[in-house]
């Protein structure tokens, strides 16, 4: 009885030195970074064997330049939000993502692009869909929330919102991209069936979700997130995905999270895919990987959705998984430095 008893003492002193040690652990990444900011680009299925030095060296800079942007606002004290709309703006103004000037064609062979913003510290949030002459549709998103009582606009209307913001416009030639239109041009043909009048190469700007999204944190200790894109090639009916609905696109929360998504907009709005993330951290205690892995690696696969995310919780640790054959991504934070296209 004895030896039992002295047993039983010392498994319970184990226990209790395995126990400190993994709160030591577990304190010793909760630390909160200075600032942190994660970036995508797209996730979609280009091989790397399907883009020429020179593209793969342009995305890379584009990458380079924007994360760098980002992290030299953050560094200078400005805020998560800043950080996120200017180098969405940035990716915006890239010819190569599917977001402002890069944005795919719709059926009828226009260019209508959507963008959402939200503000981790207040929960605020605001969006625009379908506009067709707002330069970048990011400032039109993040000033909705700034100036308005919404939180989506959408078509004649937020064009109209974002003039009287004094907002930039442009014609809608201005987004005109030939390797966008030469994608819409091949849908079309195969839908009309007449594969022997048009060239049937695929390109690569075929097979990527192309959309933009960013999200921050500052030294303040707020999240920011935003999204960018010019929605689905060969689009209908005022088609509008994910990216400019709140909790589906883009969510933030100062208590958990912020995220930005990428892919088969449908599968992300059935499953709220945004906010999901933030709900599995709050309710279920898991951590930022495997609430992100969970989702996109297990639950959207099963359901055939395609695509990725890129998250920061509030500590500035962050998760970029994808279930796609690669996804545009940039991270920075005060001791690392991410840029990849593929694994």
């Amino acid at each position: 009885m004895k030896n039992i008893l002295i047993y039983i003492m010392l498994l319970m002193l184990f226990n209790a030195c395995s126990t400190d040690e993994k709160v030591v652990e577990n304190n010793n990444t909760m630390q909160k970074k200075d600032y942190a900011i994660v970036l995508h680009g797209g996730a979609g299925y280009v091989s790397a064997d399907n883009l020429s030095q020179e593209q793969k060296d342009e995305y890379f800079n584009a990458l380079n330049t924007a994360i760098s942007l980002g992290e030299n606002l953050l560094k200078e004290g400005k805020s998560a939000g800043d950080a996120v709309e200017e180098v969405i703006a940035y990716l915006e103004n890239q010819p190569m993502f599917n977001a402002g000037i890069g944005a795919v064609f719709t059926h009828d062979g226009k260019n209508e692009l959507d963008a959402s913003f939200m503000d981790g510290n207040t929960m605020n949030a605001g969006a625009v869909g379908g506009v067709t002459i707002v330069k970048n549709p990011i400032k039109a998103a993040r000033a909705v929330m700034d100036k308005s009582p919404h939180v989506l606009l959408t078509g004649k209307g937020a064009e109209t919102f974002s003039i009287e913001q004094g907002l930039d416009t442009v014609n809608n030639k201005y987004f005109f991209n030939q390797d966008r239109w030469n994608s819409l041009q091949r849908i079309l043909d195969e839908e009309a069936g007449q594969g022997m009048e048009l060239d049937h190469t695929e390109h690569p700007s075929d097979k990527k979700f192309g959309t933009v999204g960013c999200v921050a944190l500052d030294k303040n200790g707020n999240l920011a997130a935003g999204t960018s894109t010019g929605g689905m090639t060969n689009k209908k009916w005022g088609r509008i995905g994910d990216s400019p609905i709140i909790g589906a696109g883009t969510y933030a929360d100062n208590t958990t999270c912020g995220v930005s998504c990428t892919g088969h907009g449908e599968y992300f709005i059935r499953y709220a895919v945004a906010y999901d993330l933030s709900a599995k951290m709050k309710y279920k205690g898991l951590s930022l990987n495997q609430a992100a892995d969970e989702i996109v690696m297990k639950e959207l696969k099963e359901v055939g959705g395609a695509g990725g995310l890129v998250a920061l919780d509030k500590y500035g640790n962050v998760a970029m998984p994808f279930n796609t054959g690669c996804m545009f991504r940039a991270y920075v934070c005060p001791d690392e430095r991410i840029v990849k296209i593929w694994e």
